[in-house]
């Protein structure tokens, strides 16, 4: 099976200690079994730090520090499992954080999730999220779906690069040809009702009452929904289940537009994006608003 990735992907890199919304913080880390099984085999001096921090109890994860900082995350914002042990000691969500993966009819998709800050700033200030790069291949088998989501993906990703339209007209496109229609929900009503990883997130995300583009950002907003296409549209197994990510789609980019008037545009798409997409029980029951 073929490996893609968009082209900018390979323009990322971590900010490791430089970076202000580390993924060390608030993120409860579960530990894989391969790598629990390392630190069980582990001869150093660190390995006794490492079993100390660990709650066996469900899934073994580390236990957060009073400030819900990963124990093993140190006062310079580096990891003390990597300089100690090494990286092939980390856990395997620490080593694939912010990469998810998507299995389509040409292969498997590698993309950067935007609730990292720095693929945040990739991503907004990418223009070629339609061009893809092919980055390898592994044994597995592809298994093709009679539904091709990649060729709906590419009608969306067309309308997205016309720059003759702002991100208005842009989604109205959509609403046109897949008979996509959001004005008609109520998200104030939904918005409270979901779980927040930070409490003043919560705060801000209820400011936005409706759906508003913004045209000063148009450009930055069309990425941000092809990202978002690309995220959650590509494995659609059916056109039921492209109609509804669409909508949950536009849906995330409307919510970032909205408060993008008031606040800064990168951070209110990180944020939404880590307290929304990145909860699949608060992804799960805004896609159920759009299910048929």
């Amino acid at each position: 099976m073929k490996i893609y990735a968009p082209k900018y992907y390979n323009y990322f890199k971590c900010s490791a200690q430089n970076c202000k919304n580390s993924c060390c913080i608030n993120w409860e880390i579960d530990i894989d079994s391969n790598t629990l099984h390392k630190y069980e085999s582990l001869s150093h001096p660190y390995s006794e730090t490492i079993s100390k921090s660990i709650d066996y109890s469900d899934s073994p994860h580390f236990v957060l520090t009073s400030n819900n900082r990963c124990p093993h995350l140190n006062s310079k914002g580096l990891c003390d499992i990597i300089i100690n042990c090494g990286e092939e000691y980390i856990c395997d969500i620490c080593r694939e954080h912010p990469r998810f993966y998507n299995y389509t009819n040409r292969g498997k998709e590698i993309g950067l999730g935007m609730c990292c800050e720095e693929a945040c700033k990739l991503i907004i200030n990418s223009d070629c999220f339609d061009q893809m790069i092919e980055i390898g291949s592994n044994n597995e088998p592809l298994t093709k779906s009679e539904f091709n989501a990649i060729d709906k993906r590419k009608t969306v990703f067309k309308m997205l690069k016309d720059n003759t339209v702002q991100i208005d007209g842009k989604v109205e496109m959509m609403y046109d040809y897949f008979d996509v229609f959001l004005y008609r929900y109520n998200f104030a009503k939904i918005m409270p009702t979901l779980e927040y990883l930070v409490e003043d997130h919560k705060e801000l995300l209820l400011k936005a009452k409706r759906l508003v583009w913004n045209r000063s950002f148009s450009d930055e907003l069309s990425r941000i929904l092809a990202y978002y296409v690309y995220r959650h549209c590509s494995e659609a197994s059916d056109y039921d289940e492209f109609f509804v990510s669409l909508s949950f789609a536009i849906f995330c980019t409307g919510l970032i537009s909205a408060l993008s008037k008031e606040y800064d545009l990168y951070e209110i798409a990180r944020i939404v994006s880590e307290e929304i997409e990145y909860s699949q029980e608060n992804t799960d029951k805004i896609k159920a608003l759009f299910s048929k």
